[in-house]
């Protein structure tokens, strides 16, 4: 194991799983060959996180990997006269709780006949349905036992020709929410906002996708770590792990930024180190240097 590296108690969850279920789960594929992915999981999307994978335009939507059809739900059942925020979708279990939906898709162009699906099975054609404004769709991967929406790029073939990280910015705002204008500044409490993207060469320049791992070092010494590998249900708030589970909504509300630490400043020089990591193991940092009066 390389130094330094932590396994979370979500990356163990998915080794079990791994190790307990028929074939590999690194053998899932992604659900579509042409499609384009354009918010990833952990996305900050106007201040609020993106549970799984949102892509654009395609055509078939296939199964990732083997599994039963549990549920699939159009606009147009019956059942409920409530509109879903998924549109229209499919949920299919792979085994041991692990779920893997798709939504938003074309209303009227979903296999209703499916009841158990191969990989790459079709499920639907990609479209606009729910909570969506092009055509494309959405998705989900879940533990209904664990009640954690997975990211996909964890347990799936990995994103293509992704290039190193980029910190936009990093800043601070002191115990009043104030941005710090300044390398100087008044011993206390303060909040570190980092925003930092992941781009793709395949993609348009402009359209960034969220990064894996944002790591917040104060003089050598871990003051944050905020993980985009999961998020949790704890009484109806969703969580992310950041040192421990805290609610999404606080993280996510410094949009585009990403509230990554909470740290209290001694009088002297600090030494400030932001470290941004994607999936694929690409990484890049900056360091601020500040004087603590």
């Amino acid at each position: 194991m390389k130094a330094g590296l932590r396994l979370t108690p979500v990356i163990l969850i998915l080794i079990f799983i791994a190790g307990s279920l028929p074939g590999t789960l690194d053998a899932m594929s992604f659900p579509s060959d042409e499609a384009v992915l354009v918010k990833n999981f952990g996305y900050n999307d106007g201040g609020r996180p993106v549970l799984g994978m949102i892509f654009a335009g395609g055509d078939e939507i296939t199964a990732a990997d083997n599994g039963e059809v549990i549920f699939t739900f159009s606009n147009n059942d019956k059942a409920s006269r409530l509109p879903s925020p998924l549109g229209a979708w499919t949920a299919v279990d792979h085994g041991d709780g692990l779920i893997t939906i798709y939504s938003r898709y074309a209303d009227d162009l979903q296999n209703k006949s499916l009841t158990y699906a191969e990989k790459t099975s079709v499920i639907a054609r990609a479209g606009t349905s729910g909570w969506s404004n092009e055509d494309g769709f959405y998705f989900i991967i879940f533990d209904r036992r664990e009640r954690h929406w997975i990211n996909p790029a964890m347990i799936v073939t990995p994103v293509p020709e992704m290039r190193q990280p980029r910190i936009i910015s990093a800043a601070l705002t002191d115990s009043q929410g104030n941005a710090v204008q300044s390398n100087s500044l008044s011993q206390g409490r303060y909040t570190i906002l980092v925003n930092a993207v992941t781009p793709l060469t395949s993609q348009a320049a402009g359209n960034f996708l969220a990064p894996q791992k944002i790591i917040c070092m104060i003089n050598g010494a871990e003051a944050g770590s905020l993980n985009f590998e999961a998020f949790s249900a704890r009484d109806g708030v969703l969580m992310i792990y950041r040192n421990g589970l805290v609610p999404a909504k606080q993280v996510y509300e410094a949009f585009p930024a990403f509230e990554t630490a909470e740290v209290f400043f001694a009088r002297g020089q600090v030494n400030m180190e932001i470290i941004v990591q994607d999936i694929a193991g690409n990484s890049v940092n900056s360091i601020s240097r500040l004087v603590v009066n």
